[in-house]
Parts: C-alpha cells; sequence; structure tokens
C-alpha cells in the first residue's frame, strides 16, 4: 500500500522524532552532540523552521517544530541527515545511515497538545545517569538562553514574567504526563496521524491535501437500491 504524503501545514506545529538504527547510539560524545545542534540550528533556519523544544539521546532526536513554509520540516530532516551523517561516519570512520527507516512526525493542536509534547521532549534526557543528553530544558527554566529557540506563543502565556514562566515550566516538567497523553502522543508519531480535536479535522485536511484520520477498516457499505 502506498504512504500518504506527510501531513504538514505551515503554522501548526510538529512533534518530530528520528530513531537511530537498532538503537545503536548516533551520538558517542560531547563532540558528536554540539555538532548535532549546530547542524540543527542552521537546518531549521535555512527550511524556515521554528524550533520551540528539541532533545538529542543517544538513540534518538525529539523535536517540537512549527514550519513557516509548505514541506519546511521534510527539508529540514532530509539537509540535517545530509550534514550530520557524513560528519559523523568521517569522523568515526564508518559507513552506512544512521537512521531507523524515515523520521516520524504529528501535527499537533496547539491549543489542547503542544505543551504536553514540550514536555515529552524537555524531559527525555533526565535520568539518564551516565548517558549523554542535549535538550532545551535549560532554557525553558532559565538556566541558560538559547537564542535560536523560539518560544511558542503557549509556553509565553504560562507566566507574565520569565520568572512565572520559568517556575511553572519546571513544576509542569515534575508533574510529567499523563499515561494517556503520553500513550496519544506516540500513537500519533507511529502512525503519522494529527493529534487535533475532531473538528478540526475537516479544515485541515483541505490545507494538508489528504485524509487526517484513519480510514475505517472494512469495506463500504453497499448502497441498497431505491425499490421503487
Amino acid at each position: 500500500m502506498a504512504r500518504l504524503p506527510r501531513a504538514e501545514v505551515p503554522g501548526w506545529p510538529q512533534l518530530v522524532q528520528q530513531r537511530s538504527h537498532d538503537g545503536v547510539p548516533w551520538i558517542r560524545d560531547e563532540v558528536d552532540g554540539l555538532r548535532a545542534l549546530a547542524d540543527l540550528k542552521e537546518v531549521s533556519a535555512a527550511a524556515g523552521v521554528q524550533v520551540h523544544a528539541y532533545a538529542i539521546v543517544a538513540e534518538q532526536m525529539l523535536l517540537l517544530v512549527t514550519p513557516d513554509a509548505p514541506a519546511g520540516v521534510s527539508r529540514m530532516m532530509q539537509a540535517f541527515g545530509r550534514r550530520y551523517v557524513g560528519a559523523f561516519n568521517r569522523r568515526h570512520a564508518r559507513a552506512g545511515t544512521l537512521w531507523a527507516g524515515r523520521y516520524r512526525s504529528a501535527m499537533l493542536d496547539p491549543a489542547h497538545f503542544l505543551l504536553d509534547a514540550m514536555v515529552m521532549v524537555d524531559a527525555l534526557g533526565t535520568g539518564r545517569a551516565g548517558g549523554l543528553a542535549f535538550t532545551s530544558l535549560a532554557h525553558h527554566l532559565g538556566q541558560g538562553a538559547e537564542r535560536w529557540l523560539v518560544d511558542h506563543s503557549a509556553y509565553w502565556a504560562l507566566g507574565n514574567t520569565p520568572f512565572e514562566r520559568h517556575l511553572s515550566w519546571a513544576r509542569r516538567v515534575e508533574l510529567g504526563l499523563d499515561a494517556a497523553i503520553r500513550d496519544r502522543l506516540l500513537a500519533g508519531l507511529r502512525g503519522g496521524w494529527p493529534i487535533i480535536s475532531g473538528e478540526q479535522v475537516s479544515v485541515l485536511e483541505a490545507a494538508a491535501g489528504r485524509r487526517l484520520a484513519p480510514a475505517r477498516r472494512g469495506r463500504p457499505k453497499k448502497i441498497q437500491p431505491d425499490p421503487n
């Protein structure tokens, strides 16, 4: 069965995941991590994609982004793969891909799911004893500004001052995600289906140029002929 084109609408945030092949670490040290961040910063700007949050850990990269132009996320991820994989292979004297297939992505309803997705991203690196983790958590806690990141309006709404936003975010990350919300976010990534409220589906389908909900299983019901 042919794959549906990716659902991507300018101005709508996306949760994006790129996993490493067979769980093999795609960053081995701080040099790799800093290189990945530098490449991500450059390719996102070139593709017209706002990065709100990121997490780079040994087995995956998780991003929360908003494209400003059609196919911006696709261009960003393709450019990142070309730049980073080539440099990684040269540095570590290896060949071949680092990735477990195509990247995964899911559009998000910013009013209902964006902050949950941001918690998932920022918290990905916590509790990794001895493991490398590069995330945007410190930025959102006010512990180090990363000027290339674009704070989403949902984050700004957490408080009227930076201190209020940082404190609110610390509490939110500490609380973690409800299991049902986490499952919904992960299911969206696996299936590529937008994580949006029902009333938004028909509006976004026209903009995306594809259906945004799984088709019903089974054959469609036959229309019975009019006996008259």
